[in-house]
């Protein structure tokens, strides 16, 4: 496509042409360059390209072609001018820890975040004695309240996991930004497809491609995207510390983007309809879905987004007991952690994805024993509706 970049395509064109770069047998799919260095044809050219003098591959911890197509496909899908691919989702956070944080700084991170993410910032990036400050995702007030002089970053999922909270992206750029800072957003439950954050001033996207962007559970990855200078950093670390993605892995991802626009739409309209049905369940205490007419957050999703997703949470009666029931007797949707699947997923979050919280951080987070966590997947909707009454009815 780059004979034609005048032109403006749209998203599902970019999903499935952007970043393909040929070899000389002319390969119609993308080709998985499995090679773990480069040969040259003389010392010259060698030295040439690891000075940077000249273009091309030198390693694959930080060139190879394969993940050079996803890294530009994602880029493209996000409008951003660079991606950075790295071997997870939570390496593409570290990423931007390392690249962007220094002893002495202080970062604002939402609570209502993954529980692996909260555990990053307070156990391990406080080793290099960085301070954190965890506040309410939608309080503005208590955001504004936290920054202080050496404050660098703005850390926020949004919709958040698993409550599905959304944060105001422009007001908290207008925040960084005034105080010398960074906004990092967390886009994996949307995915570019339904959002698009450096439309609204944020500085950095990240995302865990294991998610949505593969959409089918078969590999780990992460990405950062945003401006070349920005990027530049975090390519950086990557080379240096080598938290990279694989070139199969990124050939895998390079597959789920071409069908990205197709499931975000199946998932959002499947969560919509299961999100209605579950508000009128009798067993079922609250519903978190931003599609809802009455969420705290719809009208601002509305706004940012252009769907809901495909994540709905929801607190059943009986607290740990009826959550875990109506876990159990689900007869097809998989029991497990991950999500963004094509398959259906469901998963207690109290004790799991957020089990290692502090009892405190778990209530400030709003992660109660009721709560029920659904990725809803490709399967027929009423089935999938079908499926969750057989452990709600017995509640």
């Amino acid at each position: 496509m780059s004979q034609h970049d005048d032109i403006e395509y749209q998203l599902d064109t970019l999903a499935i042409r952007t970043g393909h770069t040929r070899s000389f047998e002319g390969e119609h799919s993308e080709p998985i360059f499995l090679t773990s260095s480069f040969v040259y044809e003389n010392a010259a050219e060698a030295a040439a390209k690891f000075s940077g003098a000249e273009p091309g591959n030198i390693y694959s911890r930080f060139t190879n072609p394969t993940v050079a197509m996803f890294e530009t496909r994602l880029a493209a899908l996000e409008g951003g001018e660079r991606a950075v691919a790295t071997s997870s989702g939570m390496a593409a956070i570290m990423a931007v820890a390392m690249s962007f944080l220094k002893a002495g700084d202080h970062v604002i991170c939402s609570r209502a975040v993954f529980g692996s993410t909260v555990a990053l910032f307070e156990k391990y990036v406080a080793k290099f004695n960085v301070a954190v400050t965890f506040v309410d995702l939608t309080d503005l007030t208590a955001w504004q309240d936290a920054v202080r002089p050496e404050t660098r970053l703005l850390f926020v999922e949004s919709p958040s996991n698993p409550l599905a909270e959304v944060a105001d992206i422009q007001a908290l750029s207008d925040l960084a930004h005034a105080n010398d800072a960074l906004l990092a957003i967390d886009n994996s439950f949307c995915t570019p497809i339904l959002q698009r954050p450096l439309q609204f001033g944020a500085d950095l996207v990240i995302y865990s491609a294991t998610k949505y962007l593969d959409g089918q559970g078969r590999a780990l990855g992460g990405a950062v995207v945003g401006n070349h200078k920005l990027l530049e950093e975090v390519f950086g670390y990557v080379r240096t510390a080598g938290p990279s993605m694989s070139p199969f892995n990124a050939w895998v991802f390079l597959k789920g983007l071409e069908t990205l626009k197709l499931r975000m739409k199946a998932h959002s309209e499947s969560a919509q309809k299961i999100a209605e049905w579950l508000v009128a369940h009798p067993k079922v205490e609250k519903v978190y879905f931003a599609g809802l007419a009455d969420h705290v957050g719809h009208e601002l999703a509305a706004k940012q987004q252009t769907g809901f997703g495909g994540i709905v949470s929801f607190e059943v009666k009986g607290e740990r007991e009826g959550a875990w029931k109506v876990i159990d007797h689900t007869q097809f949707i998989s029991i497990t952690g991950n999500l963004g699947d094509a398959k259906s997923t469901i998963t207690h979050p109290a004790t799991t994805t957020h089990g290692k919280l502090s009892p405190e951080a778990k209530a400030a987070a709003g992660i109660r024993e009721g709560l029920i966590r659904l990725s809803v997947g490709l399967e027929d909707v009423d089935d999938i509706i079908r499926d969750l009454s057989h452990g709600l009815d017995l509640i």
